[in-house]
């Protein structure tokens, strides 16, 4: 709940300070995928419901995701996976923040590749990562974005039992793909 609130403050200084918002997108209906390939078990989590903030003006990303909104195709997984791994009662959100490295020029139509520095958090844990992925200007009104990056669960205390390392992978692939649209003056 701090996260969302955290961002929704975060927004609202963004959007009203200084005038700027002609280079100020927003989505809340981005996707979000996670692959776990475990030796014995292969599997997906999907949420259609990441929110996001890109600020080409200021150079700030921010993007969150409840995570009580992925899912996996399997009810019991889902239960177990947020009940005993994420423990998202505790640690409901997922959380990016950070800036892209040289801001591109974007042109309609041209899809350009860029690299997001900054902190993610998650289940309690913030830390430092590289995050590669592409840009592309849509139209004048929307920019799409794709990202791709590596999080090892031991790395942010999100412990596997030894019995579960077959079905559950230390290392989840996480992508995202989102269509941001520019903030409508007030």
């Amino acid at each position: 709940m701090m996260l969302r609130f955290t961002f929704l403050i975060l927004s609202f200084l963004i959007f009203h300070s200084n005038g700027l918002k002609a280079q100020e997108f927003l989505t809340e209906k981005g996707k979000t995928l996670f692959i776990s390939k475990a030796p014995m078990s292969e599997f997906t989590g999907e949420s259609g419901q990441l929110h996001g903030l890109i600020n080409l003006d200021k150079n700030l990303l921010d993007f969150y995701i409840d995570l009580n909104t992925l899912k996996t195709g399997i009810g019991l997984r889902d239960r177990h996976m947020r009940e005993n791994y994420l423990e998202t009662k505790k640690f409901p959100f997922a959380e990016f923040t950070g800036q892209i490295e040289n801001v591109p020029t974007l042109i309609i139509g041209k899809e350009v590749p860029v690299t997001a520095k900054g902190k993610f958090k998650i289940h309690g844990v913030e830390r430092e990562i590289e995050v590669p992925g592409t840009i592309k200007k849509l139209t004048e009104g929307e920019l799409g974005l794709k990202a791709e990056f590596k999080v090892l669960l031991g790395d942010y205390n999100i412990a596997i039992p030894k019995v579960m390392f077959y079905e559950l992978a230390e290392e989840q692939i996480v992508k995202i793909d989102a269509v941001l649209k520019k903030k409508k003056k007030l």
